[in-house]
């Protein structure tokens, strides 16, 4: 047989081939992996978490500022807490014989002027006082503590109760300094002033973010 010429049997066999070829639908599909090795192959996502905004006014310098009337606040009620908790010691016990153990501690002589005045109020002083004492101390000292936890986290409310009560206690303070200027009434006086400054001035930068 020649080449490039075909037989009858030849050409009947491409010509079903080419007529299966031209009759047959080829789909393309798409390669898809199974589920377990596409999640293997799959490309990790940064999960990327968005950082919470910091208070404006807890934002710099004004923001250590008000952190640090609240450090002050706290460190106050847990003070005065502690000392309310202190008086409940001797509630079922002598105020005037224990007073006079701390002045021998001290090698104090309970004769002399100062000394005799501590014993003479230890004197007065009856366990009924002492409960009030405890718990007027334990009042404030959670008014105090509530306020420093407030102003910590940027409660308006918190900053409206420190500014109130430190308002409250100029006009005792100033009375106290016409009686007589001492180092501890000035300090205190001034410290209270900052204090109310701070805050009236974190009310204020509030009230301007507000929207209109």
């Amino acid at each position: 047989m020649r080449a490039g010429k075909q037989g009858p049997r030849e050409r009947s066999e491409w010509g079903s081939r080419e007529a299966s070829r031209r009759s047959g639908r080829h789909v393309m599909r798409p390669l898809t992996r199974p589920p377990e090795e596409a999640a293997r192959h799959r490309e990790p996502t940064l999960s990327r978490e968005v950082p919470t905004e910091r208070p404006a006014n807890l934002r710099g310098w004004f923001g250590a500022e008000l952190r640090l009337v609240a450090v002050f606040e706290l460190a106050k009620g847990l003070l005065v807490l502690a000392a309310g908790l202190g008086l409940l010691a001797f509630v079922h016990r002598d105020v005037e014989e224990v007073a006079g153990e701390l002045l021998l501690h001290l090698h104090l002589n309970p004769a002399s002027r100062i000394p005799g005045i501590f014993l003479a109020l230890a004197h007065r002083i009856a366990s009924i006082d002492l409960w009030l004492l405890a718990l007027g101390a334990a009042v404030y000292a959670t008014v105090r503590i509530a306020e420093g936890y407030g102003l910590w986290f940027d409660r308006e409310w918190a900053e409206w109760l420190g500014a109130g009560s430190g308002m409250l206690y100029v006009p005792f303070e100033i009375y106290e300094l016409t009686k007589g200027v001492t180092l501890l009434k000035v300090a205190t006086f001034a410290i209270n002033l900052l204090i109310v400054a701070v805050l009236v001035d974190a009310l204020w930068r509030r009230r301007r973010r507000r929207p209109r």
